[in-house]
């Protein structure tokens, strides 16, 4: 019955959509308004689809009349939120609240929501954020915007939503394409460079995925399996190095970790991601004690200019700003350093000439970071993190910092 029942209902949408006019010429904002007052899901459909095709094909002063649209008009009436927060303190109860929570949302929400009904439109919802997170930067009411794309996606790409998949050499190649194009830390020079990153056996590689973008990753991370804490990247990457037999690792080092999506920038995978790996790993290989990062220090150098200091980059100058650099709320100024100390883990070990890559030598003077997840202490470490930006740090991470302090304090 219920396989008829789709048939059914599909035959139906087909034949209704070919008889509801399209809205050809008609203004994006009067589809807008249309769709939100939609009474009957299949027409609702029907314009969601011409909604998000027609604004694709838009250019770029196209998609920003829209978004200016959907912040003005398809915002909210603070008047009415006054009012009816007021009824509803005077008189609480479920009606006065329901009329509160529907003058405090925006209207731009529910076209968000109903935008999503048809097949393929969380990705072009995802992609439709990429433009504006693009083009509102610096305008505040496009900011306030976003905010209702990221309460929406926060719900969407929930880690329940999330399905958590091995990436190896037998993956599908669209997918291994992807894998290339994505990798933001190490660029992947060639096919032949992949395969040395997913297909041996102390080599992994792992990505989370939606039901409604499956064959699109949303963050993957590479992990390489080693005896001992490496110190530097170009080991784990060479094209001679010998694999390890299986069982022989004892650490495993999340050496690579990518974003894939523009449009999910600031909704957080990567700390489930990691935890999530570990675990797996841990279970499968009981040898594993040891789960540490080798990450790029990306703001290092740039700090260090700012600073006055014209010196290469050493482990002491990058153990004091890991440390001691904060933005004005008091977090890091490194976004990898706030990226894993926010997921708990600590700063473990400083190497100098450990990335000489172009890139490597031009963010951090090619100084790397290990940072420690210890599965025993993470919850702890997060929740000092979390409450007020304590950081775990090593006493030998601490002393380096000393000695940092002091050549800053001298002028380099």
């Amino acid at each position: 019955m219920s396989m008829l029942a789709d048939l059914l209902s599909t035959v139906f949408e087909r034949r209704y959509s070919a008889q509801t006019p399209d809205w050809d010429g008609a203004p994006m904002e009067e589809m807008c308004d249309a769709l939100v007052s939609a009474s009957g899901e299949v027409s609702g459909r029907h314009l969601a689809e011409q909604i998000l095709g027609r604004f694709a094909a838009l250019d770029d002063a196209g998609k920003l009349g829209f978004f200016t649209h959907l912040a003005g008009a398809m915002g909210i009436d603070p008047a009415a939120v006054r009012r009816t927060l007021d009824a509803y303190e005077a008189t609480p109860g479920k009606e006065s609240y329901r009329a509160f929570t529907r003058a405090a949302e925006p209207l731009r929400q529910e076209l968000i929501r109903r935008l999503n009904q048809v097949p393929g439109a969380t990705a072009a919802l995802v992609a439709m954020r990429a433009d504006l997170l693009r083009l509102g930067r610096g305008v505040p009411e496009l900011e306030a915007l976003d905010l209702d794309f990221r309460h929406l996606f926060a719900s969407w790409f929930n880690r329940g939503f999330l399905v958590l998949r091995p990436i190896n050499w037998r993956s599908p190649a669209h997918l291994l394409e992807k894998i290339i194009a994505y990798e933001a830390v190490h660029e992947i020079e060639s096919w032949r460079d992949l395969r040395r990153r997913v297909e041996p056996a102390d080599r992994r590689c792992f990505a989370f995925f939606h039901p409604a973008m499956p064959d699109e990753p949303l963050i993957f991370v590479e992990v390489a399996l080693t005896r001992g804490i490496p110190g530097a990247i170009a080991p784990l990457l060479a094209e001679a190095r010998a694999p390890l037999e299986r069982g022989a690792a004892d650490t495993a080092v999340f050496y690579s970790i990518s974003n894939c999506q523009a449009g999910l920038a600031s909704i957080s995978f990567g700390n489930s991601l990691i935890k999530q790996v570990a675990a797996d790993l841990a279970a499968e290989m009981p040898g594993l004690k040891t789960f540490v990062t080798l990450s790029p220090i990306p703001g290092l150098c740039k700090w260090q200019m700012g600073q006055g200091i014209e010196t290469a980059p050493t482990g002491a100058l990058a153990a004091h700003y890991l440390l001691n650099a904060k933005r004005p709320q008091g977090d890091p100024v490194d976004p990898v350093a706030r990226f894993h100390l926010g997921n708990g883990a600590r700063i473990h070990g400083l190497h100098e000439g450990a990335d000489m890559s172009d890139k490597g030598r031009a963010q951090s003077g090619g100084v790397m970071v290990n940072y420690l997840y210890d599965l025993r202490t993470l919850a702890q470490t997060h929740e000092a993190f979390a409450s007020s930006y304590e950081i775990a740090a090593t006493s030998e991470i601490r002393t380096m910092a000393a000695a940092g302090q002091k050549t800053l304090t001298q002028g380099g």
